[in-house]
């Protein structure tokens, strides 16, 4: 079983992968994929580990975006295994989400899949270590601690499933914008929002 061998080979080699990249729109840092794939690709091949993926399980769904375009909203559920010289491997199963306006939603998908399963299966960190000695930092507590970009996405389809006034919605939390949230408003919100969907007939999240 030298795949195991050589898996903690690659995560001896592999460097880190720093959010390098930003989302303009929802104005984040992240690790995006070619950053990924040319951290990984040299150790991968010094450790002569390649992999295959599997699409077991693949959705697709058709949304309106805030300006009233097309949106194409892909989900796939993707089997990775990997392998070593001797055929032995190991696998996992990871979901990848996607969207697009135009024929990209799947790619998306599949690239954040992947992404994944490799930070997880080579625990690919975002910075160079440091000595635990060295920083002690206090944990800020929910209410000002500012809501993930996953949140703020959830919310803001709560909102339009909902046909709340976003304005009135963002007055009432003293907010500019969802983003701005904290982790406090957004249970808050969320609360409030799935009575909303269960008064409308819809299916509360």
């Amino acid at each position: 079983m030298d795949i195991y061998k050589a898996i903690a080979g690659v995560m001896a080699d592999v460097g880190a992968v720093g959010k390098t990249d930003r989302n303009e729109y929802d104005k984040y840092m992240y690790r995006g994929i070619d950053a990924t794939m040319n951290a990984l690709h040299p150790a991968m091949v010094r450790n002569k580990v390649f992999v295959l993926p599997e699409v077991l399980e693949q959705t697709r769904e058709e949304r309106t975006s805030a300006k009233g375009g097309l949106l194409i909203y892909s989900v796939a559920k993707v089997k990775y295994t990997f392998y070593t010289v001797d055929g032995s491997s190991v696998s996992c199963t990871v979901i990848g989400e996607g969207m697009d306006r135009g024929d990209k939603s799947m790619n998306k998908a599949m690239s954040a899949a992947y992404k994944y399963a490799c930070f997880q299966t080579f625990c690919i960190p975002t910075a160079e270590m440091r000595d635990s000695e060295t920083d002690s930092p206090e944990p800020e507590p929910l209410s000002v601690q500012k809501i993930t970009t996953a949140h703020a996405r959830h919310i803001k389809m709560m909102l339009e499933d909902t046909g709340t006034d976003v304005k009135s919605f963002l007055a009432h939390y003293g907010v500019p914008s969802v983003d701005e949230m904290t982790e406090e408003q957004f249970v808050d919100a969320s609360r409030i929002l799935n009575k909303k969907m269960e008064k409308k007939g819809g299916k509360a999240s």
